[in-house]
């Protein structure tokens, strides 16, 4: 029925805001904005309706969570870097029948997750920064789900991946992309050392990772970076390697 017509990994540095704003940062990540300005455009070309984002700054202790509201309309301010994102204004609609499709399909699949269509609950910066450059004119409905459980199975990740494909594909009429919100390392710097490491890794180590990770997708070496694909039945692991595929 649906489609899932783009697949991408994002930032969602809060930098991104400080770079437009007057300032000695002024100008700092245009690159990262005009990337995502690049992947909203590439989505008005495929059709898409809604964005589905995977938020890491969403932190949940039980179930994943899903906010699809209709509407989203705020101010925001980070409790985590008020320096840095402090009265960004927002405004979006949401998906809450998406929304719903999803949670179905993953409680189907054995991953608790729950759906909230009627809730106050604001998205995080991880949402709110990305849609700022990908969807300034609103064009796009936005779901936005946790993507930080603290306490789950590995396997759980990859079932939720692939119940969502299905809840696409399967459901929902209409056409979708979904956006992993994060960072790969991510290792802040020292307090007071920010500044210092603004344009680099923290460690040659982490550096070094990440850069392995993005050689691996490249070479689509999916077993050897996800091998919780190894303790999952073969159907439902052939299943997940062909959505990272075709996706990436």
């Amino acid at each position: 029925m649906g489609k899932l017509a783009l697949a991408a990994k994002i930032t969602h540095v809060p930098s991104m805001y400080l770079s437009e704003l007057d300032g000695p940062q002024k100008g700092f990540r245009q690159a990262a904005i005009d990337g995502h300005k690049e992947i909203g455009r590439r989505c008005r070309e495929l059709g898409v309706d809604t964005l589905v984002v995977f938020d890491t700054h969403w932190l949940v202790n039980a179930a994943y969570h899903i906010n699809c509201g209709a509407h989203f309309k705020g101010n925001y301010t980070s409790n985590e870097l008020p320096h840095f994102i402090s009265n960004m204004e927002f405004e979006f609609s949401g998906n809450p029948l998406l929304g719903q499709l999803i949670a179905d399909e993953c409680k189907a699949q054995g991953v608790e997750t729950l759906a909230h269509a009627h809730t106050t609950l604001d998205p995080e910066y991880g949402t709110l920064v990305p849609m700022r450059y990908m969807n300034e004119d609103q064009h796009f409905k936005v779901v936005s789900i946790s993507a930080m459980c603290m306490a789950h199975y590995l396997n759980d990740s990859a079932r939720l991946g692939w119940a969502l494909r299905q809840a696409i594909e399967e459901h929902y009429d209409g056409t979708v992309a979904i956006l992993a919100s994060g960072s790969l390392s991510h290792r802040f710097a020292q307090n007071g050392q920010a500044p210092d490491f603004a344009t680099k890794v923290w460690s040659p180590f982490l550096e070094r990772l990440d850069n392995d990770v993005v050689r691996m997708w490249e070479a689509g070496e999916w077993l050897i970076f996800a091998p919780c694909y190894l303790n999952m039945p073969l159907k439902v692991m052939v299943k997940g390697l062909c959505m990272i595929r075709q996706c990436c």
